[in-house]
């Protein structure tokens, strides 16, 4: 059923104006037709391959999805994500070890930092999982150039 955009009455199905004022009704858009890779939709596999390393590295293998320069982007963002996460966790780690030897200005430093690394991981992490969702390539800074040269080099 649509309705006037004028007058708010219900316009019949099959005709374009309002019976009530000669107003038009207002079309509702179509929603675009959703991608599919092997019975999955493209933004729900794009997701999915944020979730952990494993699902990333299935869909680089697996023959539907490794076609498909989106799925791959993002399996190849979530890859260099996981490495740049680890680069930095060890980075953090020696200065903790360091930070450990001022005795309380130091330790409450380390927690901020492991905090702060956390919850920034976590928010990037988010981000990236909804737009994949939405079916956008958000590309991050430096690790989002990397993933899309590898997206396009298959």
């Amino acid at each position: 059923m649509a309705f006037c955009s004028t007058c708010g009455a219900q316009i019949a199905d099959g005709t374009t104006t309002c019976a009530a004022c000669a107003g038009r009704a207002v079309a509702a858009p179509a929603p675009p037709p959703a991608a599919t890779a092997g019975g999955m939709a493209d933004n729900v596999a794009g997701m999915l391959a944020y979730i952990t390393i494993i699902p990333a590295i299935i869909f680089l293998v697996m023959e539907p999805y490794n076609k498909n320069r989106f799925i791959r982007f993002h399996a190849w963002q979530n890859i260099f994500f996981h490495g740049a996460w680890i680069v930095l966790w060890i980075g953090l780690m020696i200065v903790s070890a360091v930070l450990a030897f001022i005795p309380i200005l130091g330790h409450l430093v380390a927690f901020l930092l492991w905090m702060a690394l956390a919850l920034g991981g976590l928010i990037i992490w988010i981000i990236l999982l909804m737009k994949a969702n939405g079916g956008q390539m958000y590309k991050l800074p430096f690790i989002g150039d990397l993933a899309e040269k590898q997206a396009n080099a298959m």
